[in-house]
């Protein structure tokens, strides 16, 4: 990989085996799958997708539900692997993928922090220096004594952007997080990526606001069935992909 990459993505490919059978229970399926009796059929998410980003640039992943955005995200930030292909990666990841994914609804949102921020590496110590940051950022209140499941999903959302957003990564990964909470909310985590943004913070991003999309990226990178389509200015992608989309 050059230097001036962040990402390198080189024949990119992911496949899924998907049942072709409807298994009622866990039994069942064990069974099945002893007697060699399950049937599965191909799915690629991805299928020869090679691209590079620069350090600094800010690109979007767009397509329609089902075209491989997520999955891409995913593999680049390390949560799947890839069946074919490579991806190389130069610096400090931080992944926004599924915001909250790893809380306990048991525990409170203040005991939350040290649990979600130590599964994204942060240590104890970093997370009491920034407690009361973490906190403000995501107006929680008194609610960060209350265990989460008594939270509304905007909530969650907030509590796992704030503590996701601590450090300042080289690579910066963004799966629809911008569009948690309320409108208020969603305004003041722009501004927090905007801020990324301006220290040199490479992005992956994916969102299905077009308007966005073209207000914080500068290139575009466009999936239709798992296969690349086109990779260009985010202008000149977006006006494509919206021909095509709303005929």
């Amino acid at each position: 990989m050059e230097e001036r990459n962040a990402v390198s993505v080189r024949d990119l490919g992911v496949k899924f085996h998907l049942s072709e059978q409807k298994v009622d229970n866990l039994k069942e399926y064990v069974i099945r799958l002893l007697k060699h009796q399950m049937r599965y059929k191909e799915f690629w998410a991805l299928k020869e997708v090679s691209f590079d980003v620069k350090r600094g640039e800010r690109v979007a992943i767009l397509g329609l539900n089902g075209a491989g955005k997520s999955t891409m995200l995913k593999v680049i930030a390390g949560v799947l692997k890839a069946t074919e292909g490579t991806v190389t990666r130069s610096g400090v990841l931080v992944p926004l993928l599924e915001l909250g994914a790893g809380f306990d609804p048991q525990y409170t949102g203040a005991e939350n922090i040290f649990l979600y921020g130590a599964m994204l590496g942060y240590q104890k110590s970093f997370l009491k220096e920034r407690y009361d940051e973490i906190v403000a950022f995501s107006e929680l209140g008194d609610f960060i004594h209350v265990p989460l499941k008594n939270y509304s999903s905007g909530m969650r959302a907030r509590l796992g952007f704030s503590i996701a957003t601590l450090v300042e990564p080289d690579i910066l990964i963004l799966d629809e997080v911008l569009s948690v909470g309320d409108v208020k909310f969603r305004k003041k985590s722009e501004n927090r990526v905007k801020e990324m943004f301006e220290k040199g913070t490479t992005v992956l991003f994916v969102s299905h606001n077009l308007q966005q999309i073209r207000s914080l990226c500068t290139r575009a990178i466009w999936l239709d069935n798992g296969r690349l389509i086109e990779d260009g200015p985010v202008d000149t992608v977006t006006e494509h992909f919206e021909a095509k989309v709303t005929k």
